[in-house]
């Protein structure tokens, strides 16, 4: 199409002396023939580049995606959510994080309130070791290990570490309910308002229960449990930060 517009042109200027141009069958053929390239030829280069700008949006599109699938493909706790059982929680995979001392940073700032009603302050934990676990009822994998912890609770009281749950969702009356059931021998944070949680979202992802961590001697956090806490680990993990 870009050939045949040079030969439009050029005949359409020898026409231009034409004297009965305005009435002439010819010139005016191809004067309308030219100005049919000439808008074709335009509107060619307008969807041309039309073309290349969608095509543009549609690569860098593709590749946020696939950049968005590989870190979800690398990350259990977003392959969970994303595959929307409605199970309510988003159980971790067990795995164990553990902090060395040059790395725990300061102590935690954690207040909070039984459900008996007695404020708990974390700075008053310095000098023992200290096991919170993040839970509430209908969370299966608490169910799971309740009597693991409870097991580990009477093994180490004598040694000097305390136990604390802190419940993320339950009214007292629920949790209380499931004490009972599985004989918990320590106290829980009532933390339906988010507080303590909000406090430790550094070491527990949102809705990533069972959380259990094993907090040192200076109040600083030595390691984590995301998901069922196997009962022989988290001795291991009490035994170092006692041994500190």
């Amino acid at each position: 199409m870009a050939g045949a517009w040079p030969e439009c042109a050029t005949r359409s200027r020898a026409l231009t002396s034409c004297p009965v141009r305005q009435t002439c069958r010819e010139h005016n053929s191809i004067t309308t023939r030219c100005r049919t390239v000439e808008e074709a030829v335009k509107n060619s280069d307008r969807s041309a580049g039309r073309l290349k700008k969608l095509g543009a949006a549609l690569a860098l599109g593709l590749a946020a995606s696939l950049a968005l699938s590989a870190c979800a493909a690398d990350d259990p706790l977003a392959q969970q959510a994303a595959v929307g059982d409605n199970k309510n929680y988003i159980a971790g995979d067990g795995s164990v994080t553990e902090y060395a001392a040059s790395d725990r940073g300061e102590p935690l700032a954690i207040t909070g309130t039984e459900y008996g009603g007695a404020t708990v302050d974390s700075a008053d934990w310095a000098g023992q070791v200290t096991v919170v676990n993040f839970w509430y009822a209908a969370c299966a994998p608490c169910r799971e290990e309740a009597p693991d912890l409870v097991a580990l609770h009477d093994e180490y009281a004598s040694a000097g570490a305390q136990f604390y749950g802190v419940n993320i969702r339950d009214t007292q009356s629920t949790a209380e309910a499931f004490e009972r059931s599985f004989e918990i021998p320590y106290p829980s944070l009532d933390d339906q308002n988010g507080g303590v949680l909000l406090a430790m979202t550094s070491y527990v992802p949102p809705q990533a229960v069972p959380t259990t961590l094993v907090i040192d001697k200076e109040g600083r956090v030595s390691a984590r449990i995301l998901g069922l806490a196997d009962k022989s680990t988290l001795a291991a993990l009490i035994d170092a930060a006692l041994a500190e």
